[in-house]
């Protein structure tokens, strides 16, 4: 790809825009294609949920040479912004102050991808033929362009796991779509009526799922009719309390004891091993049914909250020569570095071009998305990873294979009150969801 000039980046996220930017330092040009009506669209979403890491490891190299010299004011370091505070202090000056303006087009949501005259059978010729990239715009029309690169930087913020504990969705599911919401919705802030004073059941073990169980403890405790309760797919709640006193990370350890102290309390119901299989709607209860028809438990609620994790979409480039591992959903060469089964957030190694490019040549996943279902990521890695992909586009071998990320020993973690803490690294306390850990009120926290 020493060739290529042309890059289509699809999303413009903060890692997005981290490689539009690297593209730009090494003389090529981005197209940078963004579903949404604004920059950042996935990440407004959760704009009131606080990340796990301080503005130093949130702010990508490339992109800081491109803002600086637009008098861009850069926030404190050791200040841990919340999503929105991301969008506003850094991708909006990143998007409309610098060369990256012009290349950036919104809503405008990618459908399919493959090479120009090349259907995925045909090989001759295939890698000199640029990528031909459809999007549609927001007045329904289609529009193409071509491509020398595409770097795949989509997320998975759009296609979250569903409820059933099978991985499909529970029966029954789509029928009740207005009671069930996913990942972390603000429920202390805009969301606040839909949940206060009704029963809420949150499905997930892991910290998205906690932060929002936290979350509504706190409603609990300003509007007590709240009944909060926690379905809980394994049998031990204790492994999402994380070790405690013994816990490598102090503040990890202190807000899983928190976190232990609100169930203690009573201000959290349990119910562990439940693995749903049905939703129904029955006098305008939800009703959450787990096991089957001879064995089943029930759980009647007013709304739903599914914290499960996410997983990609893979729709748009089934064109393409595409490998993935059969149980992550990743590149394989990432796979045994990410596998959520033995690996957190904090234990990753740095990687790029060669574990991310696949027999398409010329493309790589990039991002969450490149991490499959795994939820180990992080966004300091993505910034590592489009730095050696736009070399390795750039033709610059050496570079592409040069790790210039170093992470901080115990990942990303370095506050230790319960108030201040958003932490990750050290063993997963539960498996399918987030390696972040949750605050008080708005300040839980998300893998970004």
């Amino acid at each position: 790809m020493a060739n290529a000039k042309t890059v289509a980046i699809i999303g413009a996220g903060p890692v997005g825009l981290a490689a539009a930017s690297h593209i730009l330092e090494r003389g090529m040009t981005p197209i940078v294609l963004e579903a949404g009506p604004e920059v950042g669209h996935a990440v407004r979403q959760w704009g009131h949920v606080q990340l796990f890491s301080p503005w130093e490891y949130n702010v990508d190299p490339a992109a800081r040479r491109l803002l600086e010299p637009t008098g861009w004011n850069s926030p404190e370091p050791e200040d841990y912004p919340t999503g929105s505070q991301l969008v506003e202090q850094y991708l909006v000056p990143l998007a409309s102050r610098t060369k990256l303006q012009q290349h950036i087009l919104t809503s405008s949501r990618v459908t399919d991808i493959s090479r120009q005259g090349l259907d995925k059978l045909k090989s001759n010729g295939r890698a000199s033929a640029p990528f031909e990239v459809r999007y549609e715009t927001s007045s329904g029309t289609t529009q193409v362009t071509r491509a020398d690169a595409v770097i795949d930087v989509s997320g998975t913020w759009t296609t979250p796991n569903p409820a059933g504990a099978n991985g499909l969705y529970a029966l029954g599911e789509k029928d009740v779509a207005d009671r069930v919401a996913y990942a972390m919705p603000d429920v202390l802030g805009a969301d606040r009526a839909k949940y206060a004073g009704r029963a809420v059941a949150v499905l997930g073990a892991g910290h998205s799922a906690i932060g929002t169980l936290t979350s509504l403890a706190h409603l609990k405790r300003e509007a007590p009719e709240t009944t909060v309760i926690w379905l809980l797919r394994g049998e031990d709640p204790a492994r999402a309390f994380g070790g405690g006193a013994n816990d490598k990370l102090a503040a990890r350890g202190e807000l899983g004891s928190a976190f232990a102290s609100l169930v203690a309390a009573g201000l959290i119901q349990v119910e562990p091993g439940f693995r749903t299989t049905r939703l129904s709607l029955e006098n305008e209860r939800l009703h959450i049914t787990s096991g089957s028809a001879c064995c089943s438990r029930h759980v009647i609620v007013d709304e739903l909250i599914v914290a499960t994790g996410f997983r990609p979409n893979f729709d748009f480039v089934r064109e393409l020569r595409i490998r993935l591992d059969s149980t992550v959903e990743c590149p394989v060469a990432l796979a045994p570095l990410i596998d959520p089964n033995e690996h957190s957030c904090g234990t990753v190694r740095p990687h790029g071009a060669r574990e991310l490019a696949q027999d398409e040549p010329g493309f790589y996943f990039a991002g969450m998305k490149s991490y499959g279902r795994a939820p180990t990521f992080l966004m300091l890695t993505g910034y590592e990873q489009v730095r050696s992909i736009a070399a390795d586009i750039a033709g610059d071998r050496e570079a592409a294979e040069r790790v210039e990320l170093v992470l901080p020993e115990t990942g990303v973690c370095s506050r230790t009150s319960v108030e201040a803490t958003n932490c990750c690294g050290g063993p997963e306390p539960a498996p399918n969801n987030s390696c972040c850990a949750p605050a008080q009120r708005a300040e839980t926290s998300v893998c970004a």
